[in-house]
């Protein structure tokens, strides 16, 4: 169904032109309004009632939907294009931008993935006993309450909430399944008369809460702890933060549902094999701890991921991937700005990626500043970390002529450096950068002032994994390139092999998560292919010569999607049967060495280093000294033993 395009000038503050959105788009696009949300809400309740409008403006949003609520029909759906594309100090036409903002908002949403997380309540505060105590007081008609306490001095006089005495030793856990152990702990004895009495001290007391409300005022019991669900730490010594988490944990209770932001694939995983560690990328990353070792592969719990998507930036092969929205939603909402805005007459489009903190930003440089140059499109992400190289890459691709990253305070700078330098390293232009910006008006400065890059003669939408589109995009930004170097550490490369060293053990081979090093079944060889290798270094780690080392790069050529021989030898013949096993030179070299070796005096054993599996056993079990035979077997009694040993009693 066409949708129709519900547009206002705001008080003639920008400039719309419905005619060529209306081409643009495929929608129908009225004239605009020139305030919807008030003098003309009779157009606002009309478009409510056919249904099918989309309101271009988000900032009455709320008036909207009290006019959907009052007809009784759905909300209507909202497009902000004044502060992203109409309120613009450029005088370059905004019919291209707003083009690309509407095609990508007309993108199907995807399914949100979720699980339920359930917290009947129960809190255990942490923190001096006078702040302690006070929160409790104010939290016991919301919450099980339970204040632990260093001293059982402090012990007040009352039942409305529990006390315990002792030392926290550890902390695990989120929201609903907080695990905790306790040194020195002591109960309270709650009878005679006096004050309350505890009980003898006991460590490793381990106990569970739903909610942990730490007023302790010294360092926080996680790492990246603002991100830990259920967690809530305020300065015992500044009361408005005090009441702030006391407000918070009051609300902590009942069903809520926890997003599920990573995708994984453990056969995927590069970690380890055979207790040799590999690729360690995403929990080099992770702020929160959600990733851990988990043999073979990592383990990740979803509790206490964050959903930053560091972790999917950096992986090398997909074994973890951002969920939400997935990574392939992410491409076509940057291919579709791309192709909309060049389709719409535009030329050289910059793309700006951003988080909700970026998007306030982006308001305020419309409302009160120059706002967003009329080539820039911006992208706003739920989660800016999981937009990595790849995605960059595949934007330039697109058509793109720039991409600028403008993280939020919550970002993780130094995974965003990396990623924005292995997409540069990949263009070879210096059309990718970071802006580490706070400043609405700095941001607009900067990008006026830039020049824009010339972007790539024939835009190309790759599709695939991550991987696969990286390398598209990067041949259609390089055509007459065969190789890219890379920096260290990149997920791309080719394993060099030193044929002097290596011996042909294909402990390499065994050990490859990927499938890049491969043997022949027939013949004494390994093989590599490079598109495959992810540079996860386990070859290289489990290699008994040293004789494996990386090259990081970017093979844009079709043998990088072939298998190569490393290195390859003569196999040897059995000296029985004439069947082809091993390498000749390991055999030839063991056989000199065993020469002078007191077991292998005999002429015979050492024949026995010159055969194959099967000539050997053949060989060993006709041998006098065969170690397959035993001693003479008992001869087998009959009846006729049974009644001679009768009749002899």
């Amino acid at each position: 169904m066409v949708k129709t395009l519900i547009t206002c000038d705001c008080m003639g503050s920008q400039t719309i032109d419905a005619e060529g959105l209306s081409q643009a788009t495929g929608m129908t696009v009225k004239a605009p309004c020139t305030a919807l949300c008030t003098t003309q809400m009779d157009r606002a309740a009309a478009a409510i009632e056919q249904g099918d409008s989309i309101f271009c403006c988000t900032q009455e949003s709320r008036v909207f939907e009290a006019l959907a609520e009052e007809m009784e029909r759905p909300a209507p759906a909202v497009l902000d294009l004044r502060d992203r594309a109409g309120w613009t100090e450029d005088q370059g036409t905004t019919l291209p931008k707003m083009s690309a903002l509407i095609a990508e908002a007309a993108l199907p949403a995807p399914t949100e993935k979720t699980m339920d997380v359930f917290s009947e309540g129960l809190c255990l505060i942490l923190g001096p006993a006078e702040v302690a105590l006070s929160a409790a007081s104010q939290l016991k008609d919301h919450l099980g309450v339970t204040v632990l306490l260093d001293d059982s001095s402090d012990i007040p006089d009352t039942r409305d909430f529990d006390v315990v005495v002792g030392q926290l030793r550890r902390a695990s856990g989120a929201l609903g399944q907080f695990e905790v152990v306790i040194d020195g702990l002591r109960q309270l004895v709650p009878g005679g008369r006096g004050g309350f009495s505890v009980s003898e001290p006991r460590d490793g007391g381990t106990s569970h809460c739903d909610v942990l409300l730490d007023l302790r005022g010294t360092s926080p019991l996680f790492p990246a702890h603002e991100k830990r669900e259920g967690y809530l730490r305020a300065d015992p010594a500044h009361a408005p933060s005090v009441a702030a988490a006391v407000m918070a944990a009051s609300h902590l209770i009942g069903t809520f549902e926890k997003p599920l932001y990573i995708k994984a694939e453990p056969m995927l995983c590069a970690h380890s094999r055979a207790e040799q560690t590999g690729c360690t990328r995403c929990l080099d990353l992770c702020p929160t701890g959600a990733i851990t070792p988990g043999g073979d592969h990592v383990s990740i719990d979803p509790m206490i991921c964050a959903g930053c998507g560091a972790c999917s930036a950096v992986c090398p092969s997909g074994a973890i991937s951002y969920d939400a929205p997935p990574v392939d939603a992410t491409f076509l909402r940057v291919q579709t700005l791309a192709k909309a805005y060049l389709a719409a007459g535009g030329t050289a489009p910059r793309l700006l990626v951003h988080d909700t903190h970026g998007a306030e930003m982006i308001r305020l440089s419309a409302r009160h500043g120059r706002g967003l140059p009329a080539d820039v499109v911006p992208l706003e992400m739920a989660a800016i970390g999981a937009f990595g190289h790849a995605e960059i890459v595949a934007a330039l691709a697109a058509g793109f002529a720039d991409v600028a990253v403008l993280p939020g305070p919550a970002a993780d700078i130094d995974a965003l450096s990396a990623q924005v330098a292995l997409a540069s390293a990949i263009s070879g232009k210096s059309n990718v950068v970071l802006m580490e910006t706070s400043d609405p008006d700095a941001m607009s400065d900067a990008l006026y002032a830039a020049n824009a890059s010339d972007p790539v003669e024939s835009p190309v939408r790759p599709m695939g994994t991550r991987r696969q589109i990286t390398r598209q995009a990067a041949r259609a930004l390089h055509p007459d390139t065969d190789h890219l170097p890379l920096p260290d550490g990149a997920p791309y490369g080719a394993v060099l092999v030193d044929t002097d060293a290596c011996t042909l053990c294909l402990s390499c081979v065994s050990l490859c998560p990927s499938g890049a090093l491969g043997d022949n079944p027939d013949l004494p060889q390994l093989r590599f292919q490079e598109d495959a290798c992810l540079q996860c270094g386990l070859c290289a780690n489990i290699c008994p010569e040293d004789a494996i080392t990386f090259a990081p790069r970017l093979n844009l050529t079709d043998a990088a999607l072939r298998q190569d021989i490393l290195n390859e030898e003569e196999p040897f013949a059995c000296i029985e049967c004439g069947a082809l096993f091993g390498v000749k030179s390991t055999i030839e070299k063991i056989t000199e060495k065993l020469q002078s070796h007191a077991m292998f005096a005999d002429e015979s054993k050492l024949r026995m280093i010159q055969m194959c599996d099967n000539c050997r056993v053949n060989a060993q079990f006709h041998a006098q000294d065969n170690p397959f035979s035993g001693g003479e077997r008992p001869r087998v009694r009959t009846t006729d033993d049974y009644l001679s040993k009768r009749r002899d009693h």
